[in-house]
């Protein structure tokens, strides 16, 4: 794959602000750009009733562990850029993940967001493995008040660009959930970008030390 193929890109979909933050986008490539931001308003979906783990105060994730796919990296603090693009971790560091910080942090009601490379720089990236997870799957979240929130994988799609599910994504949610997501898919050489995404999606089953 030439440098293109290590980055991350995007195409433009709707988003719409949340109370206090404003919802990140599709992550919609590896390419150079990100998610550009529209604050046009969206009809919200209903939020998932879901059996997990009890709700956490606001406190920022310092590290993620996913023993299944051996995925471990400290958490980088995501926001936009000037363009109103999603920021992301250098493609010259593969293994960096990032947390989008406008969103819930890990362990808070609602849906946390972490992003990270599939590759980068000729090498695997922290998420190259992220499509090879499984429903039961753990993800471990530690943060920076001490607690470790630990999230089971509840599914994993691979979905195209152009049908990113933003509000399943991103749309509120009851209960404390997670969303990793990556690139996936075939390369497409023209767009500079993979023509899919790997969205991991989880819940929170458990808090400990």
């Amino acid at each position: 794959m030439n440098a293109r193929s290590r980055r991350w890109g995007g195409r433009r979909a709707a988003a719409s602000p949340l109370p206090l933050l404003v919802a990140v986008l599709a992550l919609s490539g590896c390419s150079a750009h990100g998610q550009q931001i529209d604050l046009a308003p969206r009809s919200s979906v209903p939020a998932v009733e879901r059996s997990a783990g009890r709700p956490l105060p606001a406190s920022a994730p310092a590290w993620l562990d996913v023993p299944d796919i051996g995925a471990r990296s400290t958490l980088l603090p995501l926001g936009l850029n000037d363009d109103r693009t999603v920021a992301v971790p250098s493609v010259h560091e593969p293994m960096q993940a990032g947390w989008y910080r406008y969103g819930p942090t890990p362990g808070e009601t609602g849906p946390a967001v972490v992003l990270g490379h599939v590759d980068g720089d000729g090498r695997d990236g922290i998420f190259a493995r992220l499509h090879q997870l499984v429903p039961g799957a753990e993800v471990r979240v530690g943060r920076a008040d001490g607690a470790v929130a630990r999230f089971t994988v509840t599914r994993v799609d691979q979905v195209p660009k152009d049908r990113f599910p933003t509000d399943e994504v991103y749309g509120d949610t009851t209960t404390p959930e997670l969303r990793l997501i990556t690139c996936g898919g075939a390369f497409d050489d023209a767009a500079g970008s993979y023509r899919d995404n790997i969205i991991a999606y989880a819940r929170l089953t458990e808090v400990g030390p």
